[in-house]
């Protein structure tokens, strides 16, 4: 499909879905509630005020300065997650009505009295904002506060792996989504939270950005002050493609970063070493000339007998890792669902959402995101900064 065609498909779609769910809330939590009419009016505006600006901020993220950019996408990224839970709250409301009107239907009992049914209606309104709010100012904390980043440690045993090199540190950070909400300062804070590990290695398991080198090079500057024994290495997400993946990897390596693109290095010395791939984002074929995942060319060639450690967003990856022999796979990409129930969603394309499992041999440990996509709330995840030490089996 003409890459033009296919976003007015899916922005269609998209502005179908924002103005169906707020025409329903809209139902539910001012037309049906009897509210006086200064009330229902005020609220008429400022739900359709919402519904626009949801669908204004798929272009006001490209074209408004980032720094003046976060005070306009703030609120309306803390409304597209807050109204998920105010939509699960008025459904089930709705689905418990229905349910209990089914139930009294054989009874043949007199219809409900109006002022009981706009009572109810108000009180289910009341309900839904009040956990909405909740949500908002809670989830928001969870996901926008440095001190809530975990600081995760695995062990991880690799049956290649030199003894000399038992012990080996990498620390990981995926997903930081520098851009629209967050900034310069909270990847400092960032940095500084890595460098305090002392690692031997940084792994960047991809979507670093959400916006162009252009407006987003001061955020990433930080960056290039991550310090480890043997430097840092990065794999593009699928973000990198949709604000120039071309761009984007040359300015990470001139920040230091070394960028692997379906390429392998060597880590240690001599024997003492395992090998370090990295892969394009699993979907990048066609997004970008030259991009798209290649495991094959990346291992191509290596010594077998060595470890092999692999940088790949995805972890849908880990399905060919375990049949070319990869030891470590290190993902990210699901956010652990960032927002239950969203990881049940997210399992639809991947194997794995969060955590260290054993695929078949291979290990994969997938990363719940540093940062977060789109809404600035965390709800039944966390963000966090990986520390995995290799161990010699």
């Amino acid at each position: 499909m003409i890459p033009n065609l296919r976003f007015l498909l899916f922005f269609a779609v998209f502005v179908t879905i924002v103005a169906g769910l707020h025409l329903y809330l809209w139902r539910r939590l001012v037309r049906d509630t009897s509210l006086p009419r200064r009330w229902h009016a005020g609220l008429t505006v400022a739900m359709a005020a919402l519904a626009l600006s949801v669908v204004a901020s798929f272009f006001l993220v490209r074209v408004v300065p980032a720094s003046a950019g976060r005070f306009l996408m703030f609120p309306i990224y803390l409304w597209m997650g807050a109204v998920f839970y105010l939509l699960l709250v008025v459904l089930g409301a709705d689905i418990a009505r229905l349910l209990v009107k089914a139930a009294r239907r054989p009874l043949r009992r007199a219809p409900v009295d109006p002022e009981r049914r706009r009572f109810l209606a108000r009180l289910v309104g009341g309900g839904a904002s009040a956990s909405f709010a909740g949500i908002a100012f809670v989830g928001s904390g969870k996901a926008m506060d440095l001190e809530d980043i975990v600081t995760r440690k695995v062990e991880v045993p690799l049956r290649r792996l030199p003894r000399a090199l038992d012990g080996f540190r990498i620390v990981q950070i995926s997903d930081l989504h520098l851009g629209p909400t967050l900034d310069r300062a909270w990847c400092e804070g960032v940095v500084e939270r890595v460098n305090a590990l002392a690692p031997d290695l940084v792994a960047i398991t991809g979507d670093v950005i959400d916006g162009s080198v252009e407006r987003l090079r001061d955020d990433v500057e930080p960056l290039a002050r991550l310090r480890s024994k043997h430097g840092s290495f990065f794999c593009t997400g699928n973000h990198e493609y949709y604000f120039g993946p071309a761009e984007w990897c040359e300015h990470l390596a001139s920040l230091g970063i070394r960028v692997l693109r379906n390429e392998r290095v060597s880590i240690g010395e001599g024997g003492d070493s395992f090998d370090l791939a990295g892969i394009d984002d699993h979907r990048s074929k066609g997004m970008a000339e030259g991009h798209g995942p290649d495991l094959k060319r990346a291992v191509e060639g290596r010594d077998e007998r060595k470890e092999l450690v692999l940088l790949a967003h995805q972890p849908v990856a880990v399905l060919e890792a375990a049949e070319r022999g990869v030891g470590l796979q290190l993902s990210g990409h699901t956010h652990g669902g960032q927002m239950w129930p969203f990881h049940y969603l997210v399992h639809l394309s991947q194997p794995y959402v969060s955590g260290l499992v054993n695929h078949k041999g291979t290990m994969l440990y997938v990363n719940q995101g540093t940062g977060f996509w789109g809404p600035p709330i965390r709800i039944g995840t966390f963000a966090e900064i990986t520390e995995v030490t290799l161990r010699s089996a």
